[in-house]
């Protein structure tokens, strides 16, 4: 195996990960759960059965309307946000 190639891509899956840390942190989850990891392990092992469910096309749908609209609002500047 190309010793290169493997550092490349451990670097992605590392961007990766500290990319959804980021979203955990930016959530207000680790606040929230005082930096509970098996809380926050729970609540993700809860969203995940929720995929699971013949309806996860839908809670799919709203959890990315929901992100999309944190997104923007945390874009734009404090005194446009009413």
């Amino acid at each position: 195996m190309d010793t290169r190639a493997w550092v490349v891509k451990r670097r992605e899956r590392t961007r990766h990960l500290i990319e959804l840390g980021g979203l955990v942190q930016k959530s207000g989850l680790v606040e929230l759960t005082r930096d509970d990891r098996a809380a926050l392990y729970g609540a993700f092992t809860f969203l995940a059965n929720m995929l699971k469910a013949d309806d996860a096309e839908h809670t799919l749908a709203l959890w990315r309307r929901g992100g999309k609209r944190a997104f923007e609002t945390e874009s734009r500047p404090a005194s446009e946000i009413r």
